[in-house]
Order: C-alpha cells, then sequence, then structure tokens
C-alpha cells in the first residue's frame, strides 16, 4: 500500500476534529478519538520522514551516531497559566547539544519532543493526547543548564487541571457515580471493573495511567499488593 501524502492525513484529522463534537454516544466518541491518536502518530511520522529526505546527504552531528539508543521520557514538572501550559525535562548536560539535536513537532492535541545523541542517547517524550487544543505556531522550546522547557500555546486562554486528556478522563471517571454498585465492598468492586474496562480498551499511555493511579492508590492504603490486575 502507497505511503499516504502529508496533506491527505491532515485533511482526515480535520474531518474526525469535525465529527467529534457531534457525536452523541460515547462509543463513537471513543472510536473517533482512537482513531485521531492514529493519525496524529502517523503524521508525525511523516513529518519524521520529510525532515529526514529534506536533510539529505548532510552529515549527522558528532554526538549523535548510529550507536545511540533511544530512551522514552515519562517524568517532566509542569507549570500552568491562562496561556502556557510549561513543562520542565531534567536532562543532565542538555544544555550542551547543539541546537539542531533538539527537536519538537507540535500539532494541535500532542506534542512529541526529541533529544539526540546526548551522552550516546536520544531521548524522545510523546504526548499523543493533550488535555486541551494549543497553537503549534505559538509553541516553543528552550534549553537551559540541565533542562528544557516547552512551551505549549494555549489555543483558549484558561487554565487546565491535567497535561494530557487520558488523565484528565481518569480522574472525571472515578468523580462520576457509578449506578446500581451499592454501598461499600460492592461500590469498590464495581470502580475496580470499571479501570479495568478503561484499562483493557486504553492505549498505552492510558494504561500506563492507571496503573500508575492503582500503585499510589495501594501504598495510601499502606499495602504492597500486585501491579493493577490485567485483563
Amino acid at each position: 500500500m502507497a505511503l499516504r501524502t502529508f496533506d491527505e492525513v491532515k485533511l482526515d484529522i480535520d474531518d474526525i476534529e469535525t465529527l467529534l463534537p457531534q457525536a452523541k454516544r460515547q462509543k463513537t466518541k471513543d472510536l473517533l478519538g482512537l482513531e485521531l491518536r492514529k493519525l496524529q502518530t502517523e503524521l508525525v511520522k511523516l513529518k519524521d520522514i520529510e525532515r529526514q529526505a529534506n536533510e539529505g546527504s548532510k552529515p549527522l552531528p558528532t554526538n549523535s551516531d548510529s550507536k545511540c539508543y533511544t530512551i522514552k521520557l515519562t517524568n517532566y514538572a509542569w507549570d500552568d497559566s491562562d496561556n502556557f501550559m510549561k513543562l520542565y525535562i531534567t536532562l543532565k548536560n542538555v544544555h550542551t547539544l547543539p541546537a539542531e539535536n533538539i527537536t519538537c513537532d507540535f500539532e494541535e492535541t500532542s506534542m512529541h519532543l526529541r533529544v539526540n545523541g546526548l551522552d550516546k542517547k536520544n531521548y524522545h517524550l510523546p504526548i499523543s493526547n493533550l488535555c486541551e487544543a494549543i497553537n503549534p505556531d505559538k509553541s516553543y522550546t528552550k534549553t537551559k543548564t540541565d533542562m528544557i522547557v516547552v512551551f505549549l500555546a494555549k489555543r483558549t486562554a484558561k487554565r487546565w487541571s491535567h497535561v494530557s486528556g487520558i488523565e484528565k478522563r481518569l480522574k472525571e471517571a472515578k468523580a462520576l457515580p457509578v449506578p446500581n454498585m451499592g454501598d461499600g465492598d460492592n461500590a469498590e468492586a464495581g470502580l475496580m471493573n470499571l479501570m479495568k474496562k478503561m484499562y483493557t480498551e486504553g492505549d498505552d499511555d492510558m494504561k500506563r495511567t492507571i496503573a500508575k493511579a492503582w500503585t499510589e492508590s495501594q501504598q495510601k492504603k499502606g499495602l504492597s499488593g500486585p501491579d493493577f490486575p490485567n485483563m
């Protein structure tokens, strides 16, 4: 199957983003959201291919050689204001890298930060489902001593409750009353079933977020039980 063009994928994303607000059933919204994330990931890959093609035969920076392996970043601090969501990523000696070794692809609902050739390692921070829409053209990064700051320019000036939409939905799901569950053990079992369903149907980010919430909950109870039950 021929590789689709950047414009084709972007048009598909625009169509789904138009349909999402019109969807009434949650299942339909979930399916559209899943397809949207897939298309956004495809768009990022096409951008990488286009960037590599444009670079042509230019030599890679000295620090970015074939022996590098990629580490996926999951930890960062964040600070929220009306106009920007700021992410703080700590990486020792990152300020010593050439500027071209640090890139960040911004889309309306996603961002992918890449750091190449830092002490023979590449780093990748992907957030494919931001809590709210951003303005890619006004978003940017700054490199400081041992740190990268990502400035996500908000499409609408308002505070975010979380960085990712997955974290937001998980919190909202916990807060929702679950019907016909009763009290005590029955209520806890009902909530557990709901989280299991979200875990089973969710992507990797959703699974990681739910597992983290489960572990923290167990620790607060003074328990040292197993990881979140997988179904």
